[in-house]
């Protein structure tokens, strides 16, 4: 089996049509180091995974302030849907990453859906997001990222105008 890095997962070279039977072989995805198992309680089997097992493929923004304290601090949530309909809510538990290649600084961002198993964001997402990115300043580095229930993801170095600004306020 393999999973393609448009999300398409293939059994012995023919896609699998059925969605139901992917969401069925995908909550039995696990990650060990490097290799990906499907495992159920009587089988295992190795699966090859060309990027990440999953696509986010649509996101979602709220206001996340508790509704019980008085006058709350807004404070915004990011969620997810994969495209297998799996809703993932970015927070400590379920991080952004962007790794940015070194040559072209060409961006490949990620969230984690369950521990070990990451959905790659596609880039119509990725464009939702960097427009909701604000600069910050993290371990003294001027950076643009997102908020999502108190956390936040850093997604690239801020542009050096940003940061010249931000040093003069």
């Amino acid at each position: 089996m393999r999973i393609a890095k448009d999300g398409t997962w293939f059994y012995r070279g023919s896609p699998i049509g059925r969605k139901e039977l992917v969401c069925l072989f995908a909550s039995v995805l696990k990650r060990e180091g490097d290799a990906y198992v499907l495992e159920t309680p009587v089988e295992r089997g190795r699966i090859e995974v060309e990027d990440a097992p999953f696509v986010a493929v649509e996101m979602f923004w709220r206001d996340c302030a508790d509704p019980f304290v008085p006058n709350p601090t807004p404070r915004q949530c990011l969620t997810f849907r994969t495209n297998l309909d799996e809703m993932v809510t970015a927070d400590a538990d379920h991080p952004i990453r962007v790794a940015i290649d070194p040559k072209s600084r060409e961006p490949r961002p990620y969230i984690t859906v369950r521990p070990g198993l990451e959905a790659r964001i596609n880039r119509a997402v990725f464009y939702e997001l960097v427009a909701l990115a604000q600069p910050e300043t993290v371990e003294g580095r001027a950076v643009l990222g997102v908020w999502s229930e108190g956390v936040f993801f850093p997604i690239d170095e801020a542009p050096a105008e940003l940061s010249l600004r931000r040093a003069a306020e």
